[in-house]
């Protein structure tokens, strides 16, 4: 395993860090002011907007995508420390790059599963940036973490499938943009195999019987820029069988495609995060005094500060590590790294915000620094994508198997 960056990530990164200082981290303040003045805080932000044209003209659009006819064609080891460094802004930095979930879960989707219409309908134009998406799965009625529960149904009539049921925590929704969900149903609820009940079908958002019933906060954040979360009912909403992606009853397995870049593609901008605030920790330390010296002389403070700096350097490595695997013996192949690194990864950076902010106070908790949205972030991820009782649950069963 040979983890040093080929001459492509090195000139993509050095690319991607001027455009973070020149331009992401700056607009931090000024977006937050602009969404105070719009209309709606789900409109569209002018600096955001703007950013886009500028990452677009710069070459750092799509960057996730490993299919070359569609994205930079990069693997999932090329990508890591690109995500890392979006991470370090991960309100901003992903969604004017193209590279914000739930779009690039969705836009692989459409390249592996979706079919030739399917692609230049609804793929082209999230790849070019022109509409939002958002991925219906998870439902309040049952509990999600066990996929094989969901109770939306979609019956085919005739040329037709009805969609009924009721989603929430259905990222991007809210979007003023989002165009299109994916929406995860049973068309066989009785079938005698439990993971071939399920399908995806392809709803427009303005399908009759799609109705938004409300947004949803985390933790008292509405996460404007990734579209927000909303509840959403499907009452009887109609669309051709051609908005089938794959086949009937490959639900499932289209889930778990999805959802193994899309863990890794978090624990790469997790590590940002967390860089992010062991660099405000170092500031902080080095700024303030109590009790007579600065912070950064408080033994408290700088065990606070190495133990980040060891968590980070490590789960680096087992992120890196599980890329490579990725690339070299499929996702599949990487089940267990996966796996692992969707455990580890959170819960490290949830603790290392946790100190961040213990450190600067008031301050951690207001809105004057990133630090406690980069928490509210960090710590959803504890549940997003699998929660991680989840993948102990199967790694443990894994292991165990070994031995039975």
């Amino acid at each position: 395993m040979d983890f040093a960056f080929d001459a492509r990530t090195e000139e993509l990164r050095a690319r991607l860090l001027a455009f973070m200082d020149e331009y992401v981290y700056p607009a931090e303040q000024v977006a937050h002011e602009q969404r105070a003045a719009l209309d709606s805080p789900w409109e569209n932000v002018p600096v955001v907007e703007e950013l886009k044209a500028e990452a677009r003209r710069q070459g750092l659009w799509n960057l996730f995508l490993p299919d070359s006819e569609y994205g930079a064609g990069l693997t999932n080891l090329q990508y890591a420390p690109l995500a890392e460094i979006m991470g370090r802004s991960p309100q901003i930095a992903p969604t004017v790059t193209n590279c914000a979930a739930p779009d690039t879960g969705n836009m692989e989707v459409l390249t592996q599963f979706g079919d030739e219409q399917q692609r230049k309908q609804w793929l082209q134009p999230l790849l070019a940036g022109e509409i939002r998406s958002a991925f219906a799965m998870t439902e309040p009625d049952v509990a999600s973490s066990d996929a094989t529960n969901i109770t939306t149904h979609i019956e085919r009539d005739g040329d037709e499938y009805v969609v009924s049921g009721r989603k929430w925590y259905i990222s991007g929704a809210m979007h003023p943009d989002c165009r299109i969900f994916i929406v995860m149903g049973k068309t066989d609820p009785d079938g005698a195999d439990i993971r071939r009940q399920q399908s995806m079908v392809l709803v427009p958002r303005d399908t009759p019987g799609v109705r938004i019933e409300r947004a949803m906060q985390v933790f008292g954040y509405e996460d404007h820029y990734h579209g927000g979360h909303a509840e959403v009912i499907f009452d009887g909403a109609r669309v051709p069988v051609s908005n089938l992606i794959g086949e009937e009853g490959g639900g499932f397995a289209i889930a778990q495609a999805r959802l193994g870049p899309g863990r890794i593609h978090h624990c790469m901008r997790l590590i940002g995060m967390a860089e992010r605030a062991i660099e405000l920790m170092c500031r902080r330390a080095v700024s303030r005094d109590a009790f007579g010296k600065a912070l950064a002389q408080q033994g408290v403070v700088q065990n606070w500060i190495a133990d980040a700096r060891v968590a980070v350097e490590q789960l680096r490595l087992l992120v890196l590590k599980t890329a490579w695997m990725m690339d070299t013996v499929g996702n599949r192949g990487a089940h267990t790294e996966i796996q692992a690194i969707k455990i580890a990864t959170p819960r490290t950076v949830v603790g290392i915000l946790d100190r961040a902010i213990q450190l600067y106070g008031a301050g951690g908790v207001s809105q004057d620094f990133p630090l406690a949205e980069l928490y509210a972030g960090a710590r959803t991820l504890m549940i997003a994508d699998g929660p991680d009782e989840v993948h102990q649950r199967s790694l443990a069963r894994r292991e165990l198997k070994k031995y039975l």
